[in-house]
């Protein structure tokens, strides 16, 4: 296929007991499109690098999660998972900061934060308040690490669906409508920032053909869930085409078909398939974060990044394909 994506978290299920995860799927809520502004300022000596609170906090939250795996073997699984993608952050994290700021060989190696391990719904809202932080450092990061960031946020709001005792308040609230995503006036875009674009409108397209196609393959309790994916995709594509009309460029049109990378006859091919499509809009939709550094586009490139991520991690779930949550979502090749 030419393009990436799939679902959401836990709320309660028929019985009102533990959530499945086809209610899960049902309840798919995004992180909100505003990416707030921060504004730094100039002067003075220099400033310790904006990545070291984001890679502190992810070893912290690795010490914490398999302590606490211990602890509580009935969420084990889904901690560990917590462990080893929060310990990836923290290299990737690091090896960022080493590459901006060569450390001297004298410098003290950082280590796992100190001190001991919280409960679970802690863990939950630092992996929450690490989405937020990653979310607020997004406006003013160059290109790449805007990119690299993003992921970051949309692995952290993954993780919090593995698990009800891992939600948070803020994963059931309503997300803002892209509708209401309308450029100001006309803008002024580089030709990557518009190449960018123009690959993620095509994940878009392909996307919503995915999930018109599965739905004839999926239970029929499946239905919420992809009525809810498609309509995000479409809000998607429209956004992604008035952005591309602002910045006097036209919005390539979709493909009349997509070839699917294997052939869609059951179930479990119309589950990888969502997966696959996920997972391509994740990739298209982070190389866009890499390419602008416009405010309102970013925002829209971020929203897309984890919710694709999210529906992904669910998606992966549901196929049985481990891990299910990708520490690095939107990472070319992953």
């Amino acid at each position: 296929m030419s393009a990436r994506g799939f679902p959401p978290h836990p709320a309660r299920d028929r019985a009102g007991s533990v959530p499945t995860r086809r209610t899960i799927l049902r309840a798919c809520v995004l992180t909100g499109l505003s990416v707030p502004l921060v504004t730094s300022c100039g002067g003075g000596e220099e400033k310790p690098d904006e990545l070291l609170a984001l890679a502190a906090a992810a070893r912290r939250d690795a010490r914490d999660a398999a302590r606490l795996a211990k602890a509580t073997p009935e969420l084990r699984q889904q901690l560990d998972l917590v462990t080893t993608t929060r310990r990836a952050h923290a290299t990737t994290l690091q090896s960022e900061i080493d590459r901006e700021h060569p450390p001297d060989e004298d410098d003290p190696k950082p280590g796992p934060a100190r001190g001991k391990a919280g409960s679970v719904e802690a863990l939950a809202q630092a992996l929450d308040e690490a989405e937020r932080s990653a979310t607020q450092l997004i406006p003013r990061l160059p290109a790449y690490r805007a990119g690299l960031v993003g992921s970051v946020a949309g692995a952290c709001a993954s993780l919090r669906g593995l698990a009800p005792e891992l939600s948070t308040e803020r994963d059931n609230q309503e997300e803002p409508e892209l509708e209401h995503l309308e450029p100001a006036g006309t803008i002024e875009l580089p030709a990557e920032s518009v190449q960018g674009l123009q690959q993620a409108l095509a994940t878009e397209h392909a996307a919503m053909w995915v999930y018109g196609l599965v739905s004839a393959f999926l239970p029929a309790d499946f239905a919420e869930a992809l009525d809810r994916a498609a309509a995000e995709h479409r809000a998607r594509r429209d956004a992604t085409k008035r952005m591309l009309t602002s910045a006097s460029a036209t919005p390539r049109p979709a493909e009349p078909a997509y070839q699917p990378p294997k052939p869609v006859n059951d179930e479990a091919s119309a589950t990888g398939l969502v997966v696959t499509a996920e997972a391509d809009a994740t990739v298209a939709w982070r190389g866009v974060l890499e390419r602008t550094d416009n405010r309102q586009l970013r925002g829209l490139a971020l929203r897309a990044l984890v919710s694709s991520a999210k529906r992904g991690s669910l998606w992966r779930a549901e196929a049985g394909q481990t891990p299910s949550v990708v520490a690095l979502p939107g990472k070319p090749g992953r």
